[in-house]
């Protein structure tokens, strides 16, 4: 059973896949910006009240499996 968020007005299930990708696919996402790259979108989601699901940085891609409030 999925876990619904919850108001005094509603109840949602709402999520998404999110891609992002480099400019011409370029290899630039290694390392210490591969790192800061997730500490920034786990920042932003926490204060956000988004859900992380699943997250992959790659080289040259962004995937994100989040689940967000209604608002």
């Amino acid at each position: 059973m999925p876990d619904y968020r919850k108001n005094s007005h509603s109840i949602s299930n709402l999520s998404c896949h999110i891609v992002w990708a480099t400019k011409y696919r370029y290899q630039v996402l290694k390392g210490d910006l591969q790192e800061r790259c997730r500490d920034i979108l786990v920042q932003i989601c926490n204060s956000e009240d988004v859900r992380i699901l699943k997250g992959v940085v790659s080289k040259d891609h962004i995937h994100m499996h989040i689940e967000y409030p209604l608002h």
